[in-house]
């Protein structure tokens, strides 16, 4: 692997399609932890080993994503704000903490993010955008990231926080937004602070759109086709019912708009030609593609699925 290579750059040179690259994510747990991440973040920080170790068992056992965040700019002070965040389809929250270190979080009853409950923090309202900026995981995140994060955080001050890795590293500059779980990517300082006032008022910015992290990902491809198709760029424009397999790769989708239900149908293909999708890459790969096949009514039917499952 060359020294030289950055997969952002090599993603903006063919034009590679953003939409349908959302991590899946469900549950979320963010730690302030200041000062240097490594690759892995929980373990390579200044936090203690054996509360790093508890940290990503507790993760596991609530199938929660653990990730750090900072301020913007460095610095320390007393004391460690944690969130506690649920994006399900239909269930989204946000909740905080204040702690004294890091290593409180294990004493905090959490069983109830596993299940979809409230956690006993305190409400949020504020949406949080995260941006990614772990150069240590990918130099593309440090590169593209903090200069989103300057202009973020001089935009919005206190609901932006750098965020360790959050996947898709070749569409940095990346930002997440919580509760509702989207991920925006190939920002610079300026598209960030307009993708994140849209944001903000409700909307989605779609040349930026990478996906909600509640759904798989041949869902987000389907939900980006039927916005671009009917122009719905409000962020609850869209609610999925349900998903079927066809043959030959292919998918149905359902989802309900303000107006009507609509069956997308999507391919899934791989890219033909292997290659290299992060700086730290050792091997090459095939990313998906998904190409829209037809957007029709839903006739009155219930999908293999029923409503989209909701519970994981």
């Amino acid at each position: 692997m060359s020294d030289r290579f950055r997969c952002a750059h090599a993603a903006l040179a063919i034009d590679e399609p953003r939409y349908a690259t959302a991590s899946t994510v469900r549950r979320w747990l963010l730690i302030e932890q200041p000062g240097p991440w490594g690759i892995d973040a929980v373990r390579e920080s200044r936090m203690p080993a054996a509360a790093a170790d508890a940290l990503v068992d507790l993760g596991k056992r609530l199938s929660a994503r653990v990730l750090l965040i900072r301020r913007h700019g460095g610095g320390t002070r007393a004391g460690c704000t944690v969130y506690a965040a649920l994006t399900r389809v239909r269930q989204r929250w946000l909740e905080s903490f204040d702690l004294d270190a890091p290593q409180d979080v294990l004493d905090l009853d959490l069983d109830g993010l596993r299940r979809g409950h409230s956690v006993g923090g305190r409400p949020e309202h504020d949406p949080l955008l995260l941006v990614c900026t772990n150069g240590r995981h990918d130099p593309c995140c440090a590169e593209f990231g903090r200069p989103v994060a300057a202009a973020l955080t001089a935009a919005y001050g206190n609901r932006v926080w750098e965020v360790s890795h959050i996947g898709g590293d070749r569409f940095a500059g990346n930002v997440v937004a919580l509760p509702d779980g989207l991920y925006y990517g190939g920002l610079d300082a300026d598209r960030a602070v307009a993708v994140a006032k849209a944001h903000l008022d409700r909307r989605i910015d779609l040349d930026a759109y990478r996906g909600r992290s509640a759904l798989p990902f041949v869902v987000q491809a389907a939900e980006y086709f039927l916005r671009r198709d009917r122009g719905l760029d409000a962020i609850d424009a869209l609610e999925w019912i349900g998903r079927e397999a066809l043959p030959d790769d292919r998918w149905r989708i359902t989802f309900r708009t303000p107006s009507d239900d609509v069956d997308v149908a999507v391919a899934v293909r791989h890219d033909p030609a292997a290659r290299q999708l992060t700086c730290r890459a050792d091997h090459s790969a095939h990313p998906p593609r998904y190409d829209l096949l037809a957007i029709a009514a839903a006739p009155n039917r219930s999908t293999s699925e029923g409503r989209a499952d909701d519970r994981r």
